[in-house]
């Protein structure tokens, strides 16, 4: 994920689509970037933390690419990973976006373009969006999603809040919890509506860690 177009100075329908190596003319592959690997490490900010008993699906979109939720990360319960979060290097400046399937859900099942007979892959019960800039403040965002709002009307059997340690964040509010604030509910300092989905946002300071828990409910 660290190729891309390289004229591309902002986000625009084209080059959004111009992800990985360039193929000229001759049909030869390069890369636009001669000095950068073909994939880097992100800033490491966000890690997901698993309090359930069962597995949880973070499937990334491909951006710059096709958009798709294809990029697994798996957490096991009871375990945490990282996930990739991007710089302001990164193409356009660009945010990260994760699709959370509900428990139990593979990486195989989950991230997938889906359909709304199934709430997994882009039809996932919760959505999440994290990106650093250059004063190293992260910006992490966890909602529901538009599209699961649009077509299902069940809660989910479990839920998800961002925490951080001490003051590294600007507010340690944000919480996605079914059994106490409902269908489309949320509880935060920092939260708003899109497309008729509830998110909220917390902002990580100085490079530090913000988490997302998973947990049941």
């Amino acid at each position: 994920m660290a190729q891309w177009d390289s004229s591309a100075k902002s986000y625009s329908v084209g080059s959004s689509m111009n992800g990985g190596l360039y193929c000229n003319d001759d049909g030869e592959l390069s890369k636009p970037f001669s000095d950068k690997d073909y994939c880097v490490d992100g800033t490491g900010t966000v890690q997901v933390n698993n309090k359930a008993l069962s597995n949880v699906a973070f499937c990334q979109t491909v951006l710059p690419g096709n958009e798709a939720m294809l990029i697994p990360t798996n957490v096991d319960g009871g375990d945490t990973e990282t996930l990739a979060v991007p710089d302001e290097s990164y193409y356009a400046s660009s945010a990260a976006h994760y699709y959370i399937n509900p428990l139990g859900v593979s990486t195989d099942e989950g991230c997938v373009w889906g359909t709304k007979d199934k709430s997994v892959g882009n039809w996932a019960p919760y959505v999440a969006g994290a990106n650093t800039d250059s004063d190293g403040r992260t910006f992490l965002k966890i909602g529901w999603n538009p599209k699961y709002i649009d077509d299902f009307k069940d809660k989910p059997s479990f839920g998800i809040r961002i925490t951080c340690d001490g003051n590294d964040c600007d507010d340690n509010s944000c919480e996605i919890d079914p059994s106490k604030d409902g269908y489309n509910g949320i509880s935060g300092g920092s939260t708003g509506k899109s497309l008729g989905a509830s998110y909220c946002v917390v902002t990580a300071k100085d490079k530090k860690k913000a988490t997302i828990e998973v947990f049941s409910v």
